[in-house]
């Protein structure tokens, strides 16, 4: 089975923000943005927004098998055109999707925009229904890891035991987090900077493969020449890539 490890990038969505608020156009989205962070702060004492209020900009994936080379690539632009592109690579493959916190964001994200936006992705919904195997082992159910959400599996489904990719790509010797952190995304959607968000989401993808790697010679899936190899072809990928912030990623490689 193929490999599909994803990260998404979101931004507050002011135009549902103004539609359940009823505001007008006229109004900026950086108020837009205020009043919503500031209703949350109200319910639960925090300015994160709940899923169903995040916009996708950028959703990055790397395709690994055990013979194949891996690539690496962003979807941006258009959010519904990006839904339905990460859907359509699902529909093809079938393959494993790997995250770091999916489960708990990217996921649920996920899914409610593409309820918004009218996506159709039966392979994903399947449950068994048109495919007896995807009874046993489906991308919805948190105990099969047709998805497998590496934080939540590594701290066993616990919250509170619960660690950052960055402290544990850092721990196990890949790079970590590069140019930006999640709290900057909306600044830098806001001055237009699309490029340097995948850039960022990209390598976040990079550290949640490594840790995969790392996870499936723990647990003997595979052994350490052959998670070596596959760690070497990912670094001459980089390398070979001709864009600076994937070489800069492969030379902080200690794997």
């Amino acid at each position: 089975m193929k490999v599909l490890v994803y990260d998404i990038e979101t931004v507050p969505d002011t135009q549902s923000g103004r539609r359940l608020l009823g505001l007008g156009d006229d109004l900026p989205d950086a108020d837009i943005v205020r009043a919503l962070e500031q209703i949350q702060f109200q319910k639960n004492g925090r300015t994160f927004l709940p899923h169903h209020l995040h916009r996708i900009v950028s959703i990055s994936l790397l395709l690994a098998s055990a013979s194949d080379e891996p690539t690496l690539w962003s979807l941006d632009g258009d959010e519904a055109e990006i839904l339905e592109r990460f859907f359509t690579g699902i529909d093809q493959y079938a393959p494993q999707l790997v995250s770091w916190n999916g489960a708990h964001f990217d996921l649920p994200v996920i899914h409610y925009r593409s309820l918004l936006h009218g996506i159709i992705a039966p392979r994903y919904w399947e449950t068994g229904e048109e495919e007896r195997e995807f009874r046993f082992n489906n991308y919805l159910n948190r105990y099969h890891w047709r998805h497998l959400d590496l934080m939540d599996v590594l701290s066993l489904y616990d919250y509170h035991a619960a660690a950052s990719l960055d402290n544990i790509s850092k721990l196990i010797g890949a790079p970590g987090k590069q140019g930006m952190d999640g709290g900057q995304v909306w600044e830098a959607f806001q001055a237009g900077e699309r490029e340097r968000i995948s850039n960022y989401c990209e390598t976040d993808v990079l550290n949640t493969y490594l840790v995969f790697l790392r996870f499936e010679m723990m647990r003997g899936r595979i052994g350490r020449d052959a998670c070596d190899e596959r760690c070497r072809r990912l670094r001459e990928m980089l390398e070979a890539s001709g864009k600076p912030h994937l070489e800069e990623f492969a030379a902080l490689m200690q794997q």
